[in-house]
């Protein structure tokens, strides 16, 4: 069979779409050609994924046009998350491992040149999808590095495996008959279990003064309203938010897991015995404080966190003084004017119906 299917999945934001890898094995000139709006460290995956496969003592098709395309054709992709179902791809259209076998499940995972499997970003919102996709009817397992596969362990219902190298993901995969017999691990759920009274969150009673601002909050977190809060530095934004977080309550654990995902750009998030630490709410505005970077074919990849010149408090979409372009774009411009002591600066908290 010269072409096979493997399924996996890209990040678009909070979300994780299917990703359809198709692998196709022609004569020709020898050549490895990669399509489907990937982003360069994708196309470096062909160098993984042969030095991966003749580092393992498997056989690579040097003889064939090997093409492989990422559908569907208008998402972008990006990072190494598809060296596992690139090399899976390859290993099925040359008959290595069996093709019914790879339908009920999907894969990600980034490649070493020795075949070790490395953890990949985004392995919470995956393991959501795919439970998403399970309640639609559409139940499939979800092939991870062994990190990856203990950071989604919080996804309690999703069928996860883990593997810490290609060839236990290929001897688990190999036609009846061929293989060693050997089988996936299947990564056991790890349950949720609060954990607010180890976040040591500061008190709202510690603030002095700003009677307004902290009666807006306390009516903000009692009603589930949005706020925004707008002033110069040193009006005590920050400080504020940081103890609006104690004033919320706890999260449900669907709410937690959402939350979590949101924290979808580190590697692994470590586990404190079963609990869930990266659910804690550290700050509402943590989401704020990102800095945004527009990346080729519309695709935004958030950094964690900046130094709060680029946040909604201090957003040039509410200016509060003059901004000009500088070694950061959007950090604001020194004013001429002297600067007001922090006791002399005006605060204006503005909250919103909508949740």
């Amino acid at each position: 069979m010269s072409l096979a299917i493997v399924h996996s999945r890209a990040l678009d934001g909070l979300k994780a779409p299917e990703v359809t890898v198709e692998v196709h094995l022609a004569n020709g000139l020898p050549s490895f050609t990669l399509v489907g709006l990937a982003d360069t460290e994708v196309k470096e995956a062909r160098e993984r994924v042969r030095a991966a496969l003749s580092n393992s003592g498997l056989d690579f098709p040097f003889n064939k046009r090997i093409t492989v395309n990422l559908a569907p054709a208008d998402l972008p992709k990006e990072s190494g998350r598809f060296d596992l179902p690139i090399a899976l791809g390859i290993l099925a259209a040359m008959g290595h491992i069996d093709p019914e076998r790879l339908v009920d499940l999907e894969f990600a995972g980034e490649l070493s040149l020795g075949g070790e499997l490395r953890p990949v970003r985004g392995a919470l919102p995956m393991a959501l999808a795919l439970l998403r996709a399970a309640e639609g009817g559409r139940v499939r397992g979800l092939v991870l590095p062994q990190a990856s596969a203990d950071e989604a362990a919080l996804v309690e219902g999703a069928r996860l495996y883990g593997a810490r190298h290609l060839m236990d993901v290929v001897e688990a995969l190999r036609p009846s008959g061929q293989g060693s017999g050997a089988t996936l691990v299947r990564t056991q759920s790890v349950p949720f279990e609060p954990v607010r009274a180890q976040w040591g969150l500061p008190d709202l009673r510690e603030v002095k003064g700003q009677s307004a601002a902290k009666r807006a909050l306390e009516i903000a977190a009692a009603g589930a309203h949005s706020v925004l809060m707008m002033g110069p530095p040193g009006s005590g934004k920050s400080m504020l938010a940081q103890r609006f977080a104690g004033l919320l309550p706890e999260l449900a654990p669907g709410e937690a897991l959402e939350s979590a995902a949101v924290l979808w750009r580190g590697i692994s998030m470590p586990l404190n015995g079963g609990a869930a630490p990266c659910a804690a709410r550290t700050t509402p505005r943590h989401l704020s404080r990102w800095s945004v970077v527009a990346r080729p074919h519309g695709l935004v990849r958030s950094h964690w966190p900046t130094t709060g010149c680029c946040s909604l408090m201090n957003c040039p979409s509410f200016p509060v003084r003059p901004w000009r372009r500088c070694g950061n774009p959007w950090k604001p411009a020194r004013s001429r004017s002297p600067a007001r002591p922090a006791a002399m600066t005006s605060l204006r908290v503005f909250s919103s119906s909508q949740p």
